[in-house]
């Protein structure tokens, strides 16, 4: 991945009226990163997409595009930036070849690079075969490619997409993520999502909101390295009593789940497995399962969301 920097963002607010949408979000993204904004419905992640695209102003703060700030220098800004709301801004009655045109000198390009950079993302989107069709006859998948299509007409470094797969059907999901991570390769890519599947299946990081703030910044590996191991499931052919398993060093209390299984939940690592295993052989307690239980990314993420703490 590369170190390149390509968007600084610090302490941005939005206020909607007495409501505080987005509050003190700071972050920054780098090429070849795909950033998840993952988060419940209402946690502000669309109102945080269009303040960095341009489309709303801060109350607070600012956003800095390559090297140019995105209030101060607006133009040179967002010719960095490739901007899909959640609702593909497509006119129902022109082709798609029609749409992609338009769109193309809007974003400023002249007439013979509308037409390398028509043919360039058809090819890459997927759109070939579709380029003299309605865009008001394709399908939801479809729309969502040539939206995409339209934010990168302009070759930009920055992409961002706001629900990009909602709606679609397994066979579109599955290809436009394919079509995401391919992106993400060359260029720094924001989705918001309020789905953890989509953030797991595209994302190289993750951003969770909560009430307009970020409760968890970072990679998506480090998010799963805190699926910690807290509780144990043991099999025993001749058990002890529970109390004896409750003295256990580290153990906080143990369930019996009958058939001679119980699950232990303690404090410790491995060294906690060690010492069950040589308790275990010298009491004869015939062990017969050790089996760890992890606590699932879903849970994680639930318990972010519902905490009061903020991951720093």
């Amino acid at each position: 991945m590369s170190d390149e920097l390509l968007m600084r963002v610090e302490g941005l607010a939005r206020l909607y009226g007495d409501t505080l949408a987005v509050d003190n979000v700071s972050f920054a993204l780098s090429k070849g990163q795909i950033l998840g904004f993952l988060g419940p419905n209402g946690a502000g992640k669309s109102t945080t997409l269009r303040l960095l695209a341009g489309v709303l102003a801060p109350d607070v703060g600012r956003v800095v595009v390559m090297t140019s700030d995105l209030l101060d220098q607006p133009i040179l800004a967002k010719r960095a930036i490739g901007y899909l709301p959640e609702q593909p801004p497509l006119y129902r009655e022109l082709t798609v070849d029609e749409q992609l045109l338009y769109s193309a000198r809007l974003h400023g390009l002249n007439r013979a690079a509308s037409r390398v950079a028509l043919a360039r993302v058809k090819e890459r989107c997927g759109l070939t075969e579709v380029g003299k069709r309605l865009t008001g006859n394709l399908s939801k998948g479809y729309r969502q490619r040539v939206g995409i299509a339209q934010a990168i007409l302009h070759d930009p470094p920055i992409i961002l997409l706001d629900e990009p797969t909602v709606g679609l059907d397994p066979i579109q999901l599955r290809d436009v993520r394919a079509l995401i991570r391919e992106l993400g390769q060359s260029h720094g890519i924001i989705l918001s999502t309020h789905l953890l599947a989509e953030v797991q299946a595209m994302c190289s990081h993750v951003q969770i909101m909560r009430a307009g703030r970020l409760v968890y910044t970072g990679a998506l590996a480090d998010l799963e390295e805190r699926q910690q191991s807290k509780s144990l499931r043991v099999g025993l052919n001749t058990p002890p009593p529970l109390s004896a398993l409750a003295d256990l060093p580290e153990v906080e209390r143990v369930e019996e789940l009958g058939a001679g299984r119980f699950r232990l939940f303690y404090r410790s690592d491995d060294a906690f497995h060690n010492a069950l295993v040589e308790r275990s052989v010298r009491e004869n307690w015939g062990l017969w399962e050790l089996t760890p239980e992890r606590d699932s990314l879903e849970r994680v993420f639930v318990e972010l969301i519902l905490g009061t703490e903020l991951v720093q």
